[in-house]
């Protein structure tokens, strides 16, 4: 037998269409095969069969007896009090099984028969680490960075996902099962896991929203759509290409087909009853064509996404002058000055535990920096997308949070019920009266976008919006974002992602430095620069202690002329006076009315308004020059 595992004529149905239908797939040793499709399709069924977890309505699966599969699934571990051998330990479950197996045969050893069963039950527990299972979890957790005594629920969400995969990886398995398997992780675990699974003898079948993952592993694409598993060999460009033919063949097939059976049902209704005795073949053709278009299941909806977009903010969105931040004797951000002006796109990129989250929340002023200050534009109205979904009230249904009380929203300028609306985002009626408890990770974070973008704004702040959703929801959304008009700060670890929707990035890189570069990840790629590595763990904490210690106090060297302080101190007065002013100017102009008035009222009030930026942007460069010249005086830099 070939195949490592087969689907023969598999079906599954748990609603009105089916999961499955007379189905057939097979996975051969080496493959890395990437399992494709909309949210629903039935990816997760697909995998549960194949482990085991539920049975097909009709059909076989089949495999050679021993295959040793293991599954990484989507969701991060939360076992309490559990070490982190213990947890891993129970991946090698099925190889104990073979031990007892192994056993029971060894006691029972009579002929030659048993003797070769013997023997390749050996084979099997020798290929998977099974006669030293101490040694098999010492060597993924040191392979992993993971502390085995630590518990899991003393890790970051980072290094939970690092532990599932040391607990799916430990076997050695035969076939490799991965649910998202980027999920939680930061750019260096990802680039680490890609080695990793090009070096597993076995199959690997893996679910994922990342592009990038996706082009570099996959040997097939294989999709589940309408019932039927599709297999596409080749890379997922290729997919890509030899999916739109397909869909465009189809389309035009299904056109042609209903366009003969309208003429069908046209000659049957008028035909006399004699001529229909006459034409029986004619009849029982179109009774199967009825059959065929009854049968016929329809392409999934498009996602259809807008994003209401509030009037423009003032030029200067956010500004920090040489913040800092420091945890537990440790420097996560020093001397930071950044500008963020209207129209700027930037993704804030690093590994777990750098600080991403953390200047994220200086920057939205929530966390005030030890050192330095933020000044935050006027007009701002800021649509915030948060990765934990913290927010969602659990017990309320997807309608209730969407419409807040109200049957009708507006969006694109248009009263729409929100049942409507919400379908935009592939809920169905049913689905959007469901309590948010009961949604999937990617049901939860489209909740949380149909939410955020009926909402008029002009800075999107939006924290790992790509995770648990599905390719197509994904290429919507970076649709979407593309054409928004606002400004955007995202954090994301799926570089396509990045790639396609910033076009500056704030980097924490590996000399401790947070740094900002015009481009996107992949042109700061090329700069050949590495990412800070920061591990949030306790024994990387304690050797991190002496690392970037608090600056000490210092005896100023020398100071600002009196002149020169009386400035320094005084500036922040004016620039919130003009700051005040131009808000009023600017709330002004944007009236829809203002320009209704004569050019002879318009002009002055117009020259006004940037006479005031002009001045601003004065006063702000001269309190950073003096900021500056203060720092350097007082710490003895030249």
């Amino acid at each position: 037998m070939k195949y490592l595992i087969g689907f023969e004529n598999i079906s599954l149905s748990f609603g009105i269409y089916p999961i499955l239908k007379n189905a057939q797939f097979s996975l051969e040793p080496g493959e890395r095969v990437c399992l494709i499709g909309h949210n629903g399709a039935g990816k997760t069924s697909m995998f549960r069969l194949l482990n085991n977890e539920i049975e097909p309505d009709s059909g076989q699966i089949r495999k050679p007896n021993n295959i040793v599969l293991s599954h990484l699934k989507q969701y991060l571990p939360v076992r309490k009090n559990v070490a982190v051998k213990d947890y891993v330990e129970e991946g090698l479950s099925h190889v104990r099984n073979l031990l007892d197996k192994y056993k029971e045969c060894s006691k029972a050893l009579n002929d030659s028969q048993d003797f070769t069963q013997l023997e390749a039950l050996y084979s099997v527990i020798d290929a998977h680490g099974g006669w030293n299972i101490e040694h098999q979890i010492s060597k993924v957790c040191a392979e992993l960075d993971l502390d085995p005594l630590e518990t899991i629920d003393n890790l970051s969400g980072g290094w939970r996902r690092r532990a599932a995969l040391a607990k799916s990886l430990v076997c050695n398995p035969d076939i490799l099962l991965l649910d998202e398997p980027t999920n939680h992780l930061d750019l260096g675990s990802i680039e680490w896991l890609e080695d990793k699974i090009n070096k597993i003898p076995g199959a690997v079948l893996f679910i994922t929203h990342d592009r990038k993952f996706l082009q570099r592993l996959a040997t097939r694409i294989v999709q589940i759509d309408r019932g039927q598993i599709t297999s596409w060999p080749g890379n997922y460009h290729k997919y890509l290409v030899k999916r739109k033919k397909k869909l465009s063949e189809e389309i035009s097939k299904n056109k042609e087909f209903d366009r003969k059976l309208a003429d069908e049902e046209n000659w049957y209704q008028q035909g006399t009853k004699a001529r229909r005795a006459r034409n029986e073949g004619r009849v029982r053709a179109l009774l199967e064509m009825r059959e065929q278009k009854e049968e016929r299941i329809p392409l999934a909806h498009d996602v259809r996404m807008h994003i209401e977009e509030a009037e423009p903010s003032g030029k200067r969105v956010i500004e920090t002058h040489k913040i800092s931040y420091r945890v537990g004797g440790r420097t996560l951000i020093n001397d930071l000055s950044l500008r963020i002006m209207r129209g700027d796109r930037v993704g804030l990129v690093g590994n777990n535990g750098v600080g991403k989250s953390t200047l994220l929340n200086i920057l939205l002023e929530k966390i005030i920096p030890d050192n330095g200050r933020v000044k935050t534009g006027v007009n701002i109205k800021l649509g915030y997308f948060d990765q934990h979904r913290e927010e969602l009230d659990i017990k309320k249904t997807v309608f209730e949070i969407v419409g807040e009380g109200k049957d009708y929203i507006t969006s694109n300028g248009k009263s729409r019920h929100v049942i409507g609306y919400l379908r935009g985002f592939l809920f169905s009626p049913k689905r959007s009266m469901t309590p948010v408890e009961a949604l999937s990770g990617g049901e939860r974070n489209r909740l949380l976008l149909a939410r955020l973008f009926i909402k008029p704004t002009n800075l999107l702040v939006l924290d790992e919006p790509t995770n648990d959703l599905d390719i197509e929801t994904l290429e919507a959304l970076e649709q979407k974002i593309s054409q928004y008009n606002g400004t955007l700060i995202v954090v994301s670890h799926d570089r396509q992602f990045l790639d396609n929707v910033v076009n500056r990035i704030v980097v924490f890189e590996s000399n401790g430095k947070v740094k900002s570069y015009i481009g996107n990840y992949s042109d700061w790629l090329e700069r050949g620069i590495d990412l800070g590595q920061r591990d949030i763990r306790k024994k990387n904490i304690k050797a991190s202690k002496n690392f970037d210690q608090p600056i000490k106090n210092h005896k100023k060297k020398s100071k600002l002329s009196y002149k020169l302080q009386r400035e320094l101190d005084e500036l922040p007065i004016i620039i919130d006076t003009l700051e005040n002013e131009l808000a009023i100017l600017q709330n002004q102009i944007l009236k829809p009315e203002f320009y209704e008035q004569s050019y002879i009222d318009t002009k002055p009030i117009v020259e006004k308004e940037l006479a005031k930026q002009s001045e601003l942007n004065k006063a702000l460069d001269r309190w950073a020059e003096l900021e500056d010249l203060q720092h350097s005086l007082a710490t003895g830099r030249d």
